[in-house]
């Protein structure tokens, strides 16, 4: 417990916030680029580089992006808190009655919903895991409830390579590697860019599913076994109860927003056009943010069974995209800096002097890991990292699919390190950070042993 207790120590006293980290880099970012960056402007140097960081900040397709992931995080909550997975989650907490089946009823769910929408794991497992607590506290079952906690937080570690992973999603959307990589890389290399890296060569590859079944049956059979051996406790919590909306006192028009015909009627409209314009897609297993978003939408109305209900949802989910809402348009400047500065060039350079097409994943695999306990992100993350994984892969022949999963993979590992992502839970299941940290610890090591082998053999 000694190593846990002393990396809580060390992000609580020398790691700030999210925000401030996020100004922090800009602020290094801007100072490496005035000290190892050439001026081949006749302006200032310094106004030169704070032209490229304001134009970064507001660029388009990238503030897209930034909408995108917050809605992607705000309708996976949304659905959460809807009836139906409230059904769902109590139906599970019914088969609770010790700690090694309880942290196995949390985990395995969690991480199949995970891979599915990330904001809808990261709550889902939160709450999952508070009312397993709560189920074992009214039957008189003593579980490890921090293990259960932990558990319920696991999704975290494989939803970048799942459907609604920031890079893989993104980098499916024609056009877009282009862009991000436009102006930075010499036309050569843009020309052999790809419209599209589709989301069959990724998140639906063979060798990414094969990882996933591996990293969730492992971390299946670590939960289990750590039930068996750590010591259970009684659970003191109240219960913890989803919003109702009340209908009184209904004048009118208020009617309709309450009414479930009319939200049914329109959550079925939105999901016939998602099919008319989307099925083409969806059979070549090719998922774009838009096309995850609209299906989500249509989903969360028809489950909410009306209007008012959906809203509450959407008011309460809403207060988690703050992170990306704020820091998204910093990170976005670093990436102008990176590129407009030739910073990237001369970086994905320095990696590819030192890499072969073997290790290159391998090492974007550990720098991903490394950032992003600083950019706890994984779309603020793709877009800082993303054009040098893109350049680096290129100039040395990785194929991008491998490059895009080895960056993703990294990421999402050491948010069992990183407490960012892990605050709702905290929030929603009353545990501290030290309390998780040693089994999140042990879920990270198996996970970065089954990529990292992954990337070597698949």
């Amino acid at each position: 417990m000694g190593l846990t207790k002393a990396i809580e120590h060390v992000f609580r006293r020398y790691l700030p916030s999210p925000f401030t980290i996020a100004v922090l880099l800009t602020i290094l970012t801007i100072v490496l680029a005035f000290i190892f960056t050439e001026n081949t402007s006749d302006k200032n140097h310094l106004a030169v580089i704070l032209s490229h960081w304001e134009n970064g900040i507001w660029n388009n397709g990238l503030l897209v992006f930034a909408y995108q992931m917050m809605l992607i995080l705000v309708l996976g909550h949304v659905l959460v808190l809807s009836r139906p997975m409230e059904r769902l989650i109590l139906g599970i907490t019914k088969f609770v009655n010790n700690t090694s089946n309880a942290a196995l009823l949390v985990a395995l769910p969690t991480m199949l919903v995970s891979f599915f929408n990330w904001g809808l794991g990261l709550i889902f497992g939160a709450i999952l895991a508070r009312k397993v607590g709560e189920y074992a506290q009214a039957n008189n079952i003593p579980i490890n409830y921090p293990l259960i906690g932990a558990s319920g937080y696991v999704g975290l570690m494989v939803w970048h390579g799942g459907i609604s992973g920031s890079a893989p999603i993104k980098v499916s959307e024609a056009g877009h590697l282009k862009s991000l990589l436009e102006g930075i890389s010499n036309v050569d290399l843009l020309e052999q860019l790809p419209e599209t890296i589709s989301t069959s060569l990724t998140v639906f590859s063979h060798w990414n599913l094969v990882l996933f079944v591996v990293v969730a049956l492992s971390i299946a059979i670590t939960v289990y076994y750590l039930g068996k051996r750590v010591s259970p406790g009684n659970v003191d919590l109240k219960e913890y109860k989803f919003k109702s909306v009340e209908k009184e006192n209904l004048v009118g028009a208020e009617r309709l927003d309450y009414s479930k015909i009319a939200a049914t009627c329109f959550g079925a409209l939105i999901l016939v056009a998602f099919l008319l314009q989307y099925l083409p897609a969806l059979k070549a297993l090719n998922i774009t943010p838009n096309m995850l978003n609209f299906f989500m939408l249509g989903l969360a109305i028809i489950l909410h069974g009306s209007f008012k209900s959906f809203l509450v949802a959407v008011e309460e989910a809403i207060g988690d995209t703050a992170g990306i809402l704020i820091q998204f348009p910093l990170y976005f400047g670093i990436m102008g800096i990176m590129g407009g500065s030739g910073m990237i060039n001369d970086i994905s350079d320095f990696f590819v002097s030192i890499s072969t097409t073997t290790t290159l994943p391998i090492f974007t695999f550990l720098s991903a890991g490394l950032v992003n306990i600083f950019v706890p992100s994984g779309g603020g993350q793709w877009a800082v990292q993303g054009p040098l994984v893109l350049e680096s892969a290129m100039q040395l022949g990785v194929p991008l699919p491998k490059a895009v999963m080895a960056l993703a993979y990294g990421d999402q590992v050491t948010n069992m390190l990183q407490p960012f992502w892990a605050l709702p839970l905290l929030g929603i299941t009353k545990l501290k950070a030290k309390e998780i940290l040693p089994y999140t610890l042990i879920f990270m090591l198996i996970g970065s042993l089954v990529y990292i082998s992954g990337l070597l053999i698949l």
